[in-house]
């Protein structure tokens, strides 16, 4: 069965990494509404920044296959 969410983890990832400087600790998909590259992927993560972990949960929206906006909440 192929992974269909792991690239769109994946690119999550790359998104916080570039845009907000983010570490990603750990992120568990839960919910995946992103369908031939257009939705939004909701997570719960532990981010680092300069060695401190916060946990949050994030929606990322896709489309084209790539994130154009996030939203995020501490948890």
């Amino acid at each position: 069965m192929p992974d269909f969410e792991g690239p769109l983890v994946e690119a999550a990832k790359r998104y916080l990494k570039e845009h907000y400087g983010e570490d990603t600790v750990s992120m568990t998909v839960t919910q995946n509404g992103v369908d031939r590259g257009n939705g939004v992927l909701s997570v719960d993560c532990t981010v680092s920044i300069g060695g401190a972990n916060s946990d949050w949960s994030k929606k990322f929206t896709f489309k084209g296959g790539k994130v154009t906006t996030m939203s995020a909440r501490m948890r």
